[in-house]
C-alpha cells in the first residue's frame, strides 16, 4: 500500500494538481477493493504501477501515464459498457477540480478511454499504457491462469454456454493482433509469453 499511495503522489504533484490527493486516492484504492471485483482490483492495479516503474523511462509524460493506469478501471461494474468512459470522466473532473491543464486532462483522458481495447492506441505513451493494461496476458503459466478464474468469478452470473464462446470469442481477437504489444520492449518481454497463454487457453474453452 506504501508503494501505490507513492506512486499516486508522484503523478499527482507531477501534473502540477493544486488540490488535496489524499482523499482521492483513498477512494480510488476503496474503488479497486469493491466486492464485485475479482480480477479488476488492487492486485492488477498493482501490477500496472509496478511494471510501470520499469518501463517509466520508455514515456514522453510518464505522469500522465501513471495517473491514467490509477484511472483506468477506477469504476469497474460487471453488467455495465461504459465503465471506461466513467472511469475517464472521474479522471477529467479530478484532475479539472486540481487545476491541471487542459490538454493533459484530455490525453490523460483519451488514454483511459484507449483502455477499452476497441482501436489501436495513439502515440507512443498511450501504447505504453495499453500494453501494461495487457501485460496480463503475457504473465507466468501460474498467473496467467489465476487471471483466467478471477476474470470467470466476476462473470460467474453468466451461464458457461454463454461465457465459454464469448471469452473464446475475446481471447482470439488478441491472439490474432499482430503484434499483440505495440511497445518494442513489451513486445520482446510478453509477446512470445502471451501468444502461448492465449493459445493454451482457448483449448480449455474449445467445445
Amino acid at each position: 500500500m506504501e508503494f501505490l499511495r507513492g506512486s499516486w503522489s508522484r503523478c499527482w504533484t507531477g501534473l502540477g494538481a493544486s488540490a488535496d490527493n489524499h482523499a482521492i486516492c483513498e477512494r480510488l484504492i476503496a474503488a479497486y477493493g469493491e466486492s464485485q471485483r475479482k480480477y479488476h482490483t488492487l492486485q492488477h492495479l498493482g501490477e500496472c504501477l509496478t511494471l510501470f516503474e520499469a518501463q517509466r523511462h520508455h514515456a514522453g509524460e510518464p505522469h500522465e501515464v501513471e495517473i491514467a493506469l490509477w484511472f483506468h478501471d477506477a469504476i469497474y461494474q460487471v453488467r455495465a459498457g461504459d465503465n471506461e468512459l466513467r472511469s475517464a470522466d472521474w479522471a477529467a473532473d479530478a484532475l479539472r477540480a486540481g487545476g491541471v491543464a487542459a490538454e493533459r486532462i484530455e490525453r490523460v483522458r483519451q488514454h483511459v478511454l484507449a483502455t477499452r481495447h476497441a482501436a489501436l492506441p495513439v502515440g507512443p505513451d498511450q501504447a505504453l499504457l495499453v500494453d501494461i493494461d495487457l501485460s496480463i496476458l503475457g504473465a507466468e503459466p501460474v498467473r496467467f491462469d489465476e487471471y483466467e478464474h478471477q476474470v470467470r468469478a466476476e462473470y460467474r452470473w453468466v451461464p458457461d454456454f454463454m461465457f465459454r464462446p464469448k471469452r473464446r470469442e475475446i481471447l482470439t481477437e488478441f491472439l490474432q493482433r499482430d503484434p499483440i504489444y505495440t511497445t518494442a520492449a513489451l513486445r520482446e518481454k510478453l509477446e512470445a509469453q502471451a501468444r502461448a497463454n492465449l493459445t493454451r487457453s482457448l483449448v480449455k474453452l474449445s467445445p
